[in-house]
């Protein structure tokens, strides 16, 4: 079981968006069972909160539900309990790093696997929620490709 944690900053947007819409393309590809999916912020404010209702939104216009989801705090222990940790911006890494300091997880960028490597603006001040989707799920299937290339999902 390969375990995956999505990071954003308060784990009500984009984090949340990446762990749903790897759980829907892993599901579509036939691999979900080989995954353990997840997500976390690395600011705890947002602790406790369903996922913001425009990104909820966006994930609803493309079949994908998030019911139940609340937000939580990376923690020191995420660093091994997860393989990879997905993160949205440069800043995450860091902080990731930061808090997870001996973490034995590959801690990277959702989009260090793409073509054009780069951060995912954050829609809570762009309000542009269609393309942090776009942009989360062209991550998700370049880190899904990738997994496969390695054999890592069977």
């Amino acid at each position: 079981m390969i375990r995956v944690l999505f990071v954003c900053l308060g784990n009500i947007c984009r984090s949340p968006m990446g762990e749903f819409i790897c759980k829907a393309e892993a599901a579509a590809r036939g691999v979900a069972d080989r995954l353990y999916i997840e997500s976390a912020g690395t600011s705890g404010e947002e602790e406790g909160n369903p996922v913001y209702p425009p990104a909820r939104a966006e994930l609803a216009k493309h079949g994908i539900a998030c019911g139940g989801k609340r937000a939580r705090q990376l923690c020191r222990e995420d660093g091994d309990r997860f393989d990879y940790i997905l993160c949205m911006e440069e800043r995450h890494v860091l902080a990731a790093r930061r808090i997870c300091p001996s973490a034995r997880a590959e801690i990277v960028r959702l989009l260090d696997d793409t073509a054009c490597p780069r951060d995912i603006a954050d829609p809570w001040w762009t309000r542009d929620f269609a393309a942090a989707y776009a942009e989360i799920a062209e991550g998700v299937s370049a880190f899904l490709d990738r997994l496969e290339r390695e054999g890592k999902l069977g």
